[in-house]
């Protein structure tokens, strides 16, 4: 499916515009669905935008405290590969462009030139009439600003010039690392409905680890009367929060701001905050604005941590209700960088429970309950069993004896169990990397690898020699 004609990129610094040209089309979509790929595929009534639109998207693109090295090492959190062709960030813009909104502000920082590439090439032809769909503002300096970005809260007010350009009422906050399929229609009818100068959207049911962005306090209408921000990991007395009852709900740290009650909020209230959740929301509530909730029940996962990422990319092979199914979903489609690959070449080899990219060359090997990543090259008697396999970003040139003498990809022979691959590894033959002891922390960067929460991760373009055991 080719994106609406409505939808063209510009990535915007104090001195710097770009607009590529390409044309955007959506990797995957299942043959079943007969969608055409003509520049006159007539764009269904679900993705016009309506005439009265005014609402603006910001996504945050990454953040300094990952806890997902080594594989945001050299990119942002959002950049990561998900789902053998997509990256983390597609998931949230597709939810702006199923949702009808005609504006996506992407506030990039840390590590952002690989992201800052994809959104570019991804969306190129993104436009609605004459206006960018999606623009990235990189992290700059000016006379009145000469550090980077300290935060959420920093940004927004530091790009308040930029984002004032466009003609909108509310801005809808994204952190672009999570992963979910939500109609941001339903968040922006409640917040509207409720007149609203905040609305919040909070799960409307609770796992051990959704306090990671604190609790909202709701009364029966939905109004939130108290915030609780991460009271089990960030509260320094000790002081700690009884369990989740039914009136409190785990933040998304998805929010919805009045553009008035945004610009008061970080140019008069608190032009020193530097972070949105734990000082704007807390300093809204306390001025009496009205700060309202939207439960949400659907799937969503923070991806925000080694754990997550690669439960996140196991869950997308099943085809359960409980996973991220977006990409084979029709009327919520997925949309990414088209590559223009060749089909993945498979010779006689055992697939079973895997999601296998564009353009790899699987021979005569087993692959089970795995992601393989793009121009992946696997070789004859390689076995890999639960693991993700980002792929490569290049075919490797010339014939393989003239090139280095281990080439980029599985060598034959070699066994992988529950790891995660990163771009442009070289693993030679016979390789076992398969965590017998079950080692569950292990740091080893200078030999390519580290172990964490018992999952071996190889670093990207790591090179592993023949006969290697992990």
């Amino acid at each position: 499916m080719s994106l609406p004609t409505w939808l063209n990129l510009k990535i915007n610094a104090p001195h710097f515009v770009y607009k590529p040209t390409s044309k955007l089309i959506p990797a995957s979509v299942p043959s079943k669905l007969n969608l055409s790929y003509t520049q006159h595929f007539e764009c269904p009534n679900s993705l016009i935008p309506p005439a009265d639109q005014n609402v603006a998207a910001i996504v945050f693109g990454d953040g300094s405290n990952s806890r997902l090295y080594p594989l945001t090492k050299r990119r942002s959190e959002s950049a990561l590969p998900i789902a053998g062709n997509y990256r983390l960030i597609d998931a949230v813009v597709s939810n702006c462009i199923n949702s009808n909104i005609r504006k996506v502000y992407a506030l990039t920082q840390f590590n952002s030139a690989s992201l800052n590439s994809h959104l570019s090439r991804a969306y190129s032809s993104a436009r609605i009439g004459n206006e960018a769909l999606v623009e990235v503002i990189a992290a700059y300096q000016s006379p009145e600003g000469k550090g980077w970005f300290q935060g959420t809260a920093d940004a927004i007010r530091r790009c308040l010039w930029v984002l004032e350009e466009y003609p909108i009422l509310e801005f809808l906050l994204l952190p672009g690392y999570h992963l979910y399929k939500m109609d941001f229609q339903e968040l922006l009818e409640a917040h509207w409905n409720n007149r609203a100068d905040i609305t919040v959207a909070v799960l409307s049911r609770t796992r051990d680890n959704d306090t990671e962005f604190g609790t909202f306090q709701l009364n029966s209408e939905n109004q939130v009367i108290a915030f609780k921000d991460n009271p089990e990991k960030r509260v320094q007395n000790s002081e700690k929060l009884k369990d989740i009852s039914h009136d409190n709900f785990a933040s998304m740290d998805i929010y919805v701001v009045n553009k008035d009650a945004m610009i008061k909020l970080l140019t008069e209230y608190h032009p020193l905050a530097n972070d949105f959740r734990r000082e704007v929301v807390p300093g809204a509530i306390s001025l009496g604005m009205n700060v309202y909730a939207h439960k949400f029940s659907g799937y969503w996962d923070d991806i925000r941590s080694i754990e997550a990422y690669y439960r996140a990319n196991m869950e997308s092979i099943k085809n359960t209700n409980k996973a991220y199914c977006s990409m084979y979903d029709k009327d919520s489609p997925l949309y990414t960088l088209p590559r223009h690959l060749p089909p993945t070449q498979i010779t006689d080899a055992v697939i079973t429970d895997s999601v296998i990219g564009d353009g790899c060359f699987l021979n005569r090997c087993k692959i089970r309950g795995t992601v393989v990543g793009m121009r992946t090259r696997v070789g004859d008697g390689a076995t890999v069993e639960d693991s993700v396999i980002m792929g490569s970003d290049t075919y490797q040139g010339g014939r393989l004896e003239e090139d280095i003498h281990i080439p980029i990809g599985i060598g034959e022979g070699t066994q992988i169990r529950k790891a995660i691959i990163d771009k442009n590894v070289r693993i030679g033959k016979n390789v076992k990397i398969l965590n017998r002891e079950n080692v569950q922390e292990c740091s080893n960067e200078e030999n390519g690898y580290i172990i964490t929460g018992g999952i071996v991760v190889i670093l990207k373009g790591a090179i592993i020699p023949n006969g290697s055991i992990i």
